[in-house]
């Protein structure tokens, strides 16, 4: 990055949430990205996006000599420590969630609309920094800022309000914005509570000191113990609490949705335009979250995050999305924020996200796959429900000979992508799974058989390259694609077969740099700029590695990739194999399930490496959710292949 742009590097963020609507902190005590409400709406500061117009409310020290944070252990309450000249103080952020939230049902987990920010004198004397400059949709909007007393400002414009309450008064103010300098001694405190209201139901109003305190207690209370129902006890359970702790904060609880991430428009590349809206929720990471969630203990998260599901399907199969809004909206629309300079002067920013009405065959796949794993850990389906799935394993009766966008949402065309086949084969295996188990009528179940192993037939002799061996990109291609890793995962290959060796050689060889794995390369389309690598690719290389026999270089490359995690362990979507550098959305909810995944597989250790490879299902004593996390990969990452070996 150049060392000429303000714009600090995206790992320097960190992420707090009450379950509905987040903020990013940067490592200066910057608050520089916040939507509040909903993880999709427009935000309140959005100085990550433009440096000079997005606003920020910043709570620093006058002269620093050093600054160190963690979340408070086992929560995503935010402490900073910073060390000056005369003295040490500590900010401690968080955005609170009600009393009555209950950490057990993730349906009940209420917000208050509000941030606050604790700041603490521990030794000797500081002079802590206040400045509060808010701009509405993107920078685009200034807001009025109203000093009512010195302890409070009221903020409007456009369709959005918050109120900043201090203890210390505020001593400068504009029209756009508000300041000041406290000097605190010793054990001394002051509170900064920043609420968010709509301008017609305006209630400025002060909360008394003991509220705020309770507030603090009861979230850090809240988030510990949730963490305490993970039954994880394995190696790198810091790591993978974290990416649960993660995958909590980006799931809106209001119906059980996870977004991809917090952000939008963070670039792939700096200087480039794969700039995307993220926070909204894809069907394809449904299958891979639910597994983790489910071994971890947290079985009401995936029923939860099922149930939207649910809901937000069409009765019509045909009109199965890609993604989803979280509240299961289906019209994302995809505009550019004209005016805004973009991180970095990545240009554009995006709201709303065009892949929604693209064609992407996986995503039948993974809906099936979600309910065979759901149906495994005790979730019954209704005959409405069942009638459904049969009605998208028909449908990808008709649609599997298409061509597709791909699971990368490439915007040059549609191909016949090989990974978009397996997953078309992935919907029928677990279709007759599901009918089997739901006494479905012996003629579909033939019937999906037949097509079965039409699919595996078809991808076997136009999905290989004769030369190398490997499976490639797309029927009409040669290249190699990183997403063919996950053909073991989803049970169609097994990873010691020599075309899956021969692939993952090739994607070492042709798609890595520096051991970081890229999902492609040479694919063209009509964007400017390139990307880096892709997180979740890397992961999946550990995990074929792992299964392929490869047990110390899994190990290996798993922990280069966790010590690619910022200070607070929080991953993007890419990775700079040179640099080592986070890139594009931030934190990434795929990236965190990868790194829960193949700890867990790694977690197993070499000993029952042989059982996997024989096509074993390890089964737990009772095959019910909730057992020991050791047997919980097994479920996900030995579905057995069905029929002859590929």
């Amino acid at each position: 990055m150049s060392s000429t742009s303000p714009y600090p590097p995206i790992a320097s963020y960190a992420l707090i949430s009450d379950c509905h609507s987040s903020a990013l902190i940067s490592l200066d005590g910057s608050l520089d990205w916040c939507c509040f409400h909903r993880f999709d709406a427009r935000p309140v500061f959005a100085r990550m996006l433009d440096w000079n117009r997005g606003g920020y409310f910043r709570v620093s020290p006058r002269n620093p000599k050093s600054t160190v944070r963690r979340y408070l252990p086992g929560t995503n309450v935010l402490e900073t420590r910073h060390v000056t000249a005369d003295g040490v103080f500590t900010v401690t952020d968080l955005m609170p969630v009600q009393e009555s939230s209950d950490p057990e049902n993730p349906d009940r987990v209420l917000q208050y609309h509000q941030m606050i920010r604790l700041v603490r004198c521990e030794a000797g004397h500081v002079d802590v920094v206040v400045e509060f400059e808010p701009r509405f949709d993107f920078g685009l909007t200034r807001p009025r800022v109203s000093q009512i007393t010195p302890n409070l400002s009221v903020v409007v414009g456009g369709a959005e309000a918050l109120t900043l309450q201090t203890d210390l008064p505020m001593s400068a103010t504009s029209l756009t914005g508000t300041s000041a300098v406290w000097r605190l001694s010793s054990g001394q405190e002051a509170y900064l509570a920043l609420t968010q209201q709509l301008p017609y139901q305006l209630r400025p109003r002060m909360h008394e000191r003991r509220e705020l305190e309770l507030r603090v207690e009861f979230t850090t209370r809240f988030w510990k113990q949730w963490s305490e129902i993970c039954t994880y006890r394995g190696p790198y359970r810091e790591q993978v609490l974290r990416s649960a702790l993660v995958l909590k904060s980006l799931t809106y609880a209001s119906t059980g949705a996870i977004v991809a991430a917090p952000t939008t428009s963070l670039p792939e590349e700096i200087g480039g335009e794969r700039n995307w809206d993220y926070r909204y929720t894809w069907l394809r990471d449904a299958s891979l979250t639910l597994e983790s969630m489910f071994e971890l203990g947290y079985a009401g998260e995936a029923k939860a995050f099922w149930r939207w599901m649910q809901r937000a399907v069409s009765i019509d199969a045909a009109d199965l999305q890609v993604c989803y809004g979280v509240g299961g909206e289906r019209l994302l629309p995809e505009f550019e924020v004209l005016g805004v300079d973009g991180y970095m002067s990545s240009k554009p920013v995006r709201v709303g996200n065009a892949a929604a009405g693209q064609f992407q065959l996986d995503t039948y796949g993974e809906i099936l796959s979600a309910a065979w794993l759901c149906s495994r850990h005790g979730v019954e389906f209704d005959t409405d429900f069942w009638s459904y799935l049969v009605r998208v394993a028909e449908h990808v009766e008709l649609i599997w000979t298409e061509p597709d966008e791909g699971i990368w949402e490439v915007r040059g065309g549609r191909r016949h992508f090989v990974h978009s086949k397996v997953m078309a084969w992935v919907a029928i295996d677990r279709a007759i799974r599901l009918g089997r188990r739901l006494n479905a009528p012996a003629d579909a179940l033939q019937r999906w058989s037949r097509l079965r192993a039409q699919l595996r037939h078809r991808i076997q002799t136009a999905g290989v390259d004769p030369l190398s061996g490997s499976f490639v990109q797309s029927f009409d291609s040669t290249e190699v694609d990183a997403s063919s890793l996950v053909f073991p995962l989803v049970g169609f290959i097994r990873a010691e077969d020599p075309r899956m060796v021969a692939t993952i050689k090739r994607i070492e060889q042709e798609l890595c740099t520096n051991g970081l794995v890229f999902r492609y390369r040479n694919i063209v389309d009509p964007l400017v700029g390139g990307e880096n690598s892709f997180t979740m690719c890397s992961f999946w290389l550990v995990d074929a590695l792992y299964l392929s026999g490869e047990v110390e270089r899994a190990r290996e490359l798993f922990d280069r990739l966790v010590g690619y995690a910022n200070d607070v362990g929080l991953l993007a979507e890419q990775l700079d194999p040179v640099t080592g550098a986070q890139m594009g959305n931030f934190p990434q909810a795929f990236s965190h399930v990868g790194l829960i995944n193949s700890a867990l597989l790694l977690s197993r250790g070499a000993s029952d490496h042989g059982d996997r490879k024989k096509g074993r299902r390890l089964k737990s004593a009772s095959g019910k959710a909730g057992s020991s996390v050791k047997t919980g990969p097994a479920r996900l990452l030995t579905v057995p292949v069905t029929g002859p070996s590929v």
